[in-house]
């Protein structure tokens, strides 16, 4: 779980964007709710699924995924 909390910033720095915490925010429970069986596989894998459950996320989440270029 722990390595789970560091990811959503990781994604963000890999995508060109800054790390910022309420990004982070927004889409810890998007990504422990869909994308969990992948969490272990890297950022770009949670990325990923975070992408294929887009209609499904948060506002929050979207949001951020939205303004990073995602």
């Amino acid at each position: 779980m722990t390595r789970f909390l560091f990811m959503i910033p990781l994604i963000l720095c890999a995508s060109g964007a800054s790390a910022q915490q309420p990004g982070h925010d927004a889409c810890a429970r998007d990504v422990t709710r869909f994308c969990r069986p992948v969490m272990n596989n890297g950022d770009q894998a949670v990325l990923a699924c975070l992408k294929e459950h887009r209609a499904r996320l948060s506002k929050a989440c979207d949001k951020v995924l939205t303004e990073h270029g995602q």
